[in-house]
């Protein structure tokens, strides 16, 4: 991250977990912490990766706020980033909180879904996002980003079979690409208001039609 430069790393003498990144570099520490209450969660238990040690900014230039905001009296640094520790203390990122979709109260991870969609044939990336939903809050809307040639098929039988049933897409939406940051991080809040936009344009075109 720009505020800590690295924090973790897979050991470079020992196991590389895929999907993990690691243990915590010599003189930073890594904690789990409750994302509304703020105390510390044991491991196997997802919450806000926290982050301390030399390594980490000051603050934000003339920004107060935001600094007292993410940064705690005592250092740590709250990243936004979702998480967990495994039993062997690897550290695995679910997500950014700003993109944890809530539906029905369940908390859902979009990476968890992106990764099963990811692994279809056909499939070159995608994108999991959250669109309102009057009943349950949140509803779960993929973005794929596919080859011609991508059975749409085998995407719900992909999420039907390796995810709990509220975790399903409710939507596909197939497009050229995603939309990216000078980063080259997914615009999920672009995403979600693009497919906002093209719900609202639907329902307005079905309102439009005459009665027959």
């Amino acid at each position: 991250m720009t505020e800590t430069n690295m924090n973790t790393s897979n050991p470079y003498n020992g196991e590389r977990r895929a999907g993990t990144v690691g243990f915590p570099l010599p003189g930073t520490e890594v904690r789990i912490t409750c994302p509304s209450g703020g105390h510390a969660l044991d491991h196997g238990e997802t919450g806000m990766i926290e982050v301390r040690g030399p390594n980490i900014f000051r603050g934000y230039w003339n920004m107060p706020e935001k600094t007292a905001e993410e940064l705690r009296p005592d250092g740590w640094f709250i990243t936004g980033d979702l998480g967990s520790f495994d039993a062997e203390g690897y550290l695995q990122i679910s997500g950014r909180q700003k993109d944890l979709i809530i539906s029905g109260g369940y908390n859902i991870y979009p990476k968890e879904i992106e990764d099963v969609l990811n692994s279809v044939p056909g499939v070159l990336e995608s994108a999991v996002v959250g669109l309102p939903d009057p009943d349950f809050g949140e509803q779960v809307a993929a973005v794929v980003v596919a080859t011609d040639g991508v059975d749409m098929d085998l995407l719900r039988t992909a999420a039907s079979e390796q995810l709990a049933r509220f975790k399903h897409p409710r939507s596909y939406h197939l497009v050229e690409s995603l939309p990216r940051n000078t980063m080259g991080k997914v615009q999920k809040n672009r995403l979600r208001d693009q497919l906002a936009a093209r719900k609202e344009s639907a329902a307005s075109r079905t309102k439009a039609l005459p009665e027959s």
